[in-house]
Order: C-alpha cells, then sequence, then structure tokens
C-alpha cells in the first residue's frame, strides 16, 4: 500500500510503499500485544523486594516461658513469624521477573502495533529527522504543523544529534533508532512518527521473517 510522505514543514514529499506483511495486518490481536509488552515490562522489573526470613532475623533462638503452667505453646524461637519483630513467611525474594518469549512472537507483536497505528490513522511517514540546530522552538513549530503532540519518532539507524537534543525538551515525545522499535513504545504515544529510513529498515527487518 502507499502512503504519503511530509517533510517537517508539512508539506508533501511523495509516497512510500508500505509491505501489508508488516503494516497491513487487518485484524489486530489484543492478546498478541499484551504478551509482548508483558513480557518487555517483566524484562524491567529490578525484582529487588525483599524481606527477612526467620532465619535472617537477629533474635534469640533460646526457648522462653516455663515449660508448664505457662497456658501458652512452648516456643524455642522469638523469630517465628507469629511474634512482633519475627520474620516473615514466604516473604519476597530478590529475584529476576523476566521470562521467555519466542522471537516469533515478538516480531508478530510488533507487526501487529504498526499495523494497528495504520489502521487508525496514527501513522505519519517524514521524509527525515534532522535539524541544522537544537531548536525547540522549531522543532515545536513543525509538529504542530504535522498535528503532532504526542508521538513516537522513530529515525534510521543513528538519530540526528540535533533532533534529538530539541525533542528532548517536548513533553510526550520519544525518539528512538530504528533498531529501538518495540511495540511498548509504539503503544503508549499516541502518533507513531516514521522516517523513509526507517521504514526501510522495518521492512528489512520483519519482511523476511514468516509470521
Amino acid at each position: 500500500m502507499k502512503i504519503e510522505v511530509k517533510t517537517l514543514a508539512a508539506k508533501d514529499a511523495g509516497a512510500i510503499d508500505l509491505d501489508d506483511a508488516v503494516f497491513g495486518i487487518e485484524e489486530v490481536r489484543s492478546d498478541l500485544l499484551q504478551r509482548v509488552v508483558k513480557w518487555q515490562l517483566a524484562a524491567r522489573q529490578q525484582g529487588t523486594h525483599k524481606t527477612l526470613g526467620r532465619s535472617e532475623i537477629n533474635r534469640t533462638k533460646k526457648r522462653f516461658g516455663r515449660q508448664k503452667g505457662g497456658g501458652t505453646a512452648r516456643h524455642g524461637a522469638r523469630s517465628a513469624p507469629q511474634f512482633v519483630g519475627g520474620g516473615k513467611a514466604h516473604g519476597p525474594r530478590v529475584r529476576s521477573h523476566a521470562h521467555e518469549l519466542p522471537k516469533k512472537v515478538r516480531a508478530l507483536g510488533l507487526r501487529h502495533a504498526l499495523s494497528a497505528k495504520l489502521g487508525t490513522k496514527s501513522l505519519v511517514i517524514i521524509d527525515d529527522a534532522a535539524l541544522d540546530a537544537p531548536q525547540t522552538k522549531a522543532l515545536r513549530t513543525s509538529f504542530e504543523s504535522l498535528g503532532i503532540s504526542n508521538a513516537l519518532v522513530i529515525s534510521g539507524a543513528e538519530v540526528n544529534e540535533n533532533f534529538a537534543k530539541a525533542a528532548r525538551n517536548l513533553p510526550c515525545i520519544d525518539v528512538l533508532p530504528a533498531q529501538g522499535l518495540n511495540v511498548y513504545d509504539v503503544l503508549r504515544r499516541d502518533t507513531l512518527v516514521l522516517t523513509k529510513a526507517a521504514v526501510e529498515q522495518i521492512h528489512a527487518r520483519l519482511s523476511a521473517k514468516e509470521a
């Protein structure tokens, strides 16, 4: 399919062909997107939550109280969970929350995310994401002319330094190189902005792979 290409000044810059296998999936599977997002966020979790267990409490292990006549059980340690200051029973431990997800599922999820943006007319193609100077005001004006206020911008192999510096002062604008394209960042922003170089790299990355 063909889609219009714009410049940063919102002028026409021709058109570009998009691979239907990457951008043209009609029935977007929300369950697949959820699996990929869950996989991404799980890998980001630090997993540093921790509580002290019974063996880690520095309290006496000596039996306290009388053997008989006390009216209570004959406890042998103050570190038991039922006592104030005792260890936590079955508390959280330091661990990794990351789990495996097949590469084919990840690639398919990215295709569905890209297709979802095109299907909702939230995909904008620009010829290049580059500025002569790192001027946030100029970039804000360009985005306003394109009708963009909340977007993820995917550049080519490298992000133009001036463009990145200007964009980092704008709220709700993220800029990533083509190899950093991922489902979570695509979905968390209202609009997806791709350069022509990014489209070529996406096609090379996803077109040759089986769904």
